[in-house]
């Protein structure tokens, strides 16, 4: 039995005679939010028993796994983000992934339609298919979606403030192809609180940003099955600056809003919580980023029993995508970020991950390339067929650290979660300025120790090459794609009804003024009648309002 005298007496005999020789490095050995590493780690840093902590895969509290086998019965899946210019542009990229081995589909969108403005609209033009696929019209889905079988691949939305929309647009496809709605599966990201937050494409005032998501949780439930209305994101959060711990606080509080909101229409926490979802960022430093995913997933099922007095397991158990973290890509010698890419990819399995996205290698410098993307994909098959991290569950549970770290991090995001509850909760908290205050100083503290040298960064404060020429393929969707997409946009307007339009619009109208009603059924008729994504937030927005964020000093 290991004794803290054990462990004097090592340090004494072995340790600190070594160190009067051989220095360590000079660095301080902390991790990157900041907590500090011992150099050893015994059964003395472990808290609690192992049934109350760790358990077993598949039971409370989930530490190990929220399935007993895991990825000996299937592995995540490989769901590579993608999406550009125009519908067709789109569909051939979500092809040839497919053909590489992706099995599932997650689709980006450009600006314009995240922030519910049409092609042509003025402030649109130079953002059209841009950062992702320009989505206005429920036929764009058909196209992007052509020769897909909606019912056999399940597919990943990251819209916002548009997603009811989307949504629609996506039921509308599948309908049109005689696909039931209870076949469909995928998610739409729909977390408006981290928009807030820190990613920043919001439209409406929190309030009705608020009744709208939990609308589509609602509705989605009740008529959608297999979908998950929501996809509570950490990503953002974590890509603005924020730490591991920060991320794994503002995101489950961000979750426990959502549940509370979903509750207040008097639906029971077991018919909805199972299909909640969460996206969290995967970050280079393996063994903080493993210990993250393995509190979050504890501290979740908590919540979810205690807070909430959740019964089946299924509500809680905390089911997330990962993406590694683009924010950590380097443009100087981008191949490089391939090597931090797998590890990346290495700390989601090594977490738990159900679904995975790896960023390719030349994401600082522009749009993925084929090629890129194709590596990609051969990153995530490398991790899970020959590194041997899925051939048993959890296969770091029990390491002395990350344990220790895993607890480390579930007592520091506690505590930053009970100051979010002291303030009322996520949506008073973020009226308040917290959150970005902590991202906004955790983003400052990371980029100091960066520039002074305290957190490594090859290629930006080791091995720079201050005559390194780039010679990465470049990837720029061409200038005529944004006349092709408003070529077309005037043709669907040409062809609908516009009764039909006006009453559908009428309608929503109606119901967007009357806060006990849930929109989705609206939005879904205007989408079938042909209305835009602009038309139909451009209704919205004359009821609601825009969001200006105020400025907090």
């Amino acid at each position: 039995m290991v004794t803290q005298e054990r462990v004097n007496e090592w340090e004494k005999k072995y340790l600190n005679p070594w160190l009067a020789k051989r220095k360590e490095r000079k660095v301080k050995f902390t991790t990157p939010s900041g907590i500090e590493v011992k150099s050893l780690y015994t059964p003395l840093d472990l808290k609690g028993d192992y049934e109350e902590k760790v358990g077993f895969p598949g039971e409370y509290p989930f530490t190990r796994g929220i399935y007993p086998n895991m990825y000996r019965g299937r592995i995540w899946t490989i769901r590579q983000y993608a999406g550009f210019g125009s519908a067709e542009d789109t569909n051939n990229r979500f092809k040839k992934l497919l053909e590489a081995g992706q099995t599932g589909l997650s689709t980006a969108f450009d600006l314009p339609t995240q922030l519910g403005l049409d092609p042509d609209n003025d402030l649109a033009y130079t953002e059209v298919g841009v950062v992702g696929v320009s989505m206005f019209h429920w036929r764009e889905m058909d196209l992007v979606t052509n020769g897909i079988p909606l019912n056999k691949v399940s597919t990943s939305m990251t819209i916002n403030a548009t997603a009811m929309e989307l949504l629609s647009m996506y039921a509308a496809v599948a309908e049109s192809r005689g696909v039931s709605l209870t076949e469909i599966d995928g998610t739409v990201q729909n977390d408006i609180l981290k928009e807030y937050i820190a990613r920043k494409n919001y439209i409406y005032p929190p309030e009705q940003s608020m009744r709208y998501a939990i609308d589509i949780i609602e509705y989605s439930y009740k008529n959608i099955p297999k979908w998950h209305p929501i996809s509570i994101s950490g990503y953002h959060i974590r890509e603005a600056g924020a730490d591991a711990v920060l991320e794994v606080a503002f995101t489950l509080a961000d979750g426990i809003e959502y549940v509370r909101k979903t509750l207040e229409r008097g639906i029971p926490v077991d018919d909805f919580a199972p299909t909640l979802s969460f996206f969290f960022a995967g970050y280079t430093n393996l063994f903080e980023e493993v210990a993250k995913f393995r509190a979050a997933r504890r501290m979740w099922a908590k919540i979810m029993r205690d807070m909430f007095n959740a019964k089946k397991a299924d509500s809680m158990t905390l089911k997330f995508h990962t993406q590694t973290g683009g924010a950590e890509l380097t443009a100087q010698q981008p191949e490089i970020n391939i090597i931090r890419t797998t590890i990346q990819a290495l700390a989601a399995a090594l977490g738990g991950t159900q679904s995975l996205h790896v960023n390719s290698y030349d994401e600082a410098v522009a749009l993925p390339s084929e090629k890129a993307a194709k590596i990609a994909i051969r990153v995530q098959q490398i991790v899970a067929y020959e590194s041997g991290s899925t051939e048993t569950v959890d296969p770091l549970a029990g390491s002395y650290y990350v344990e220790w770290l895993t607890d480390e991090i579930e007592e520091r995001a506690w505590k930053i979660i009970e100051r979010v509850e002291g303030m009322g909760g996520m949506m008073k908290a973020v009226e308040k300025g917290f959150p970005q205050a902590e991202i906004a100083e955790s983003s400052y503290r990371l980029q100091k120790k960066v520039e002074e040298g305290d957190m490594i960064r090859v290629g930006v404060n080791m091995s720079y090459e201050p005559d390194w020429i780039g010679t990465t393929e470049v990837f720029r969707v061409r200038p005529e794609v944004r006349e092709r997409v408003i070529s077309r946009l005037k043709n669907y307007r040409s062809e609908r009804d516009e009764m039909k339009v006006r009453d559908s619009i009428n309608s929503l109208r109606r119901a967007a003024e009357s806060p006990s009603t849930n929109l989705f059924p609206y939005v879904l008729d205007a989408i079938k009648k042909g209305c835009t994504v602009g038309e139909i937030s451009g209704t919205l927005r004359e009821i609601w309002g825009e969001y200006k964020e105020p400025i907090i000093f």
